[in-house]
């Protein structure tokens, strides 16, 4: 009963034991595959093997002891399996505390490899010379085998991953980690686990060769009345915690390293937001101007022209007037001037022609309503039936509101004129409540509002785009092949709540619009 009841106390502390490792070998490997803040990967995973073998180890013990219980034998190789579990995890054990003690933190390199080989070299050796020492030795050399490797490797390895993480907690100071203290504290503890840990390890089994032959396993179970194996649950224990704790830290400093580039991204975004709605309404505003300065120098120019270049055409057409009058008796010359007179009235015509091409005084003096009509007209005489039409109550806009619509009517008028093989269009200006709208038809060849154009192809309709935009109004081209083409503008304004005269009550607000 006494020795069925030690057999479930060490199933116990077995599983214990073996859990604790276990897990802190997961807890390592899954911040290895992370952005590791506790270590560097290379350095984790030596760590983290330590923990799964180490564990599995604990619980290979478990399943022997079972087999036990029910008198099962175990199979030859398990001491094999056994040792090998124990040697190969306390030589990950070695691994992980010589990379971090290193003065330069070299990865895994030749030097590294070449220790931890020459201790499995030592370790076979003294194996194999205590073992073949004794009367006896396949009886004798597991006990032995497993004695040596605590000796020789476990206690040395655990010592060493002490001091790494004594190290790796001064080192949090230099980290760029906010909760340093706490991750300082949690690799102490791990390293305290570790150290109670190595010097659990000088008591091994009972062998036949000092110190084993008298400080071993039984005799501290028969001195403290529970087994080493206890205290190194316990210490396993603490390691974990200590671990898992570190790793719980630096996830939390993760997670807030992510919020905080996460808002500085937001931040940024938002910043170019900005940066790209000042550009915008800059480029409204400069686009605004280049409208109105363009206009102005047509006007100026149109003036020039009918103030100056016009008069001095008229006083020319007198004088040869009067020149004419005075060679009747001369009929050569009477040709010669007659001839003059045509050109005159010829370069007349066209600075007219120029003159209302560069800004219509309809537009100025009587409206776009007029000036609409002015441009009927003049596409009929190039052989373009323009039907007008107008819808609701006329009202006279904001100057710069009229020549936007007055030039995107004539530059679609134009595109019917040059593109669309149609003698017909139609053109209406709708005043609606609270906005202008423009719109002019064609029963063209129409054309795809989605194919790509490459300047100087789509310059026209890029302008009138422009043009619209730079006076907050919206903008839509409706075409498809063979079906003709809609061009609408529509343009939103405040009404000023009384009527001033019969040329509007509206005026164009362009804070608003759009």
């Amino acid at each position: 009963m006494v020795s069925e009841n030690l057999g479930f106390n060490f199933v116990l502390v077995y599983f214990i034991y073996g859990l604790a490792f276990f897990s802190m070998g997961l807890a390592m490997m899954m911040e290895a595959w992370r952005s590791p803040l506790l270590a560097e990967a290379r350095v984790l995973w030596p760590l983290a093997i330590f923990g799964l073998v180490h564990g599995f180890h604990e619980w290979l013990e478990i399943a022997l002891i079972v087999r036990n219980w029910f008198g099962f034998n175990n199979p030859t190789f398990t001491p094999i399996l056994r040792l090998a579990l124990l040697v190969f995890s306390f030589a990950s054990l070695a691994l992980y505390g010589m990379q971090v003690l290193h003065p330069n933190g070299r990865p895994l390199g030749l030097s590294n490899i070449s220790i931890i080989l020459g201790l499995l070299g030592f370790y076979s050796i003294l194996v194999l010379i205590t073992t073949f020492s004794q009367p006896d030795p396949a009886a004798h050399w597991v006990d032995h085998a497993d004695a040596l490797a605590r000796y020789i490797l476990a206690v040395p390895a655990a010592g060493a991953a002490a001091l790494a993480l004594f190290r790796q907690a001064g080192q949090t100071q230099l980290a760029k980690i906010r909760a340093r203290s706490d991750l300082s504290r949690s690799l102490r503890l791990g390293g305290l686990g570790f150290a109670v840990y190595s010097l659990t390890q000088l008591l091994v089994t009972p062998a036949n060769f000092y110190p084993a032959n008298v400080l071993n396993s039984v005799a501290f179970l028969v001195w403290a009345g529970f087994p080493i194996q206890a205290v190194r649950a316990c210490m396993a224990v603490l390691v974990t915690v200590g671990l898992m704790r570190a790793t719980q830290v630096v996830d939390e400093d993760r997670t807030r390293q992510l919020v905080a580039a996460q808002e500085a991204r937001l931040q940024a975004l938002e910043q170019i937001q900005r940066d790209l709605a000042e550009r915008e309404t800059l480029r409204r505003e400069l686009l605004r101007h280049t409208v109105l300065a363009q206009e102005e120098e047509r006007g100026r120019i149109a003036r020039e022209l009918h103030d100056e270049t016009a008069q001095f055409l008229t006083a020319l057409r007198l004088d040869l007037a009067t020149l004419q009058s005075s060679l009747r008796r001369n009929p050569e010359a009477g040709r010669i001037l007659e001839r003059v007179q045509s050109l005159n009235q010829q370069m007349a015509r066209g600075i007219y022609r120029m003159v209302h091409h560069l800004r219509p005084a309809q537009l100025d003096d009587l409206g776009l309503v007029a000036a609409l009509g002015y441009l009927a007209d003049e596409a009929r005489h190039s052989g373009l039936e323009v039907t007008l039409r107008v819808e609701g109550s006329r009202q006279r806009l904001e100057p710069l509101v009229e020549t936007v619509l007055f030039r995107i009517a004539q530059e679609a008028l134009t595109n019917v004129a040059r593109h669309a093989n149609c003698d017909r269009a139609e053109a209406v200006l709708s005043f609606e409540t609270q906005q202008v709208a423009l719109r002019v038809y064609d029963e063209g060849v129409g054309f795809d509002p989605g194919e790509s154009r490459v300047p100087p192809r789509g310059w026209g309709l890029e302008g009138m785009r422009e043009r619209a935009e730079s006076v907050g109004a919206r903008f839509s081209i409706d075409s498809v092949p063979g079906g003709g083409t809609h061009v609408e503008v529509v343009v939103p304004f405040v009404h000023k709540g009384q009527k001033e005269s019969e040329e509007g009550s509206y005026e164009y607000d362009p804070v608003n619009a759009g």
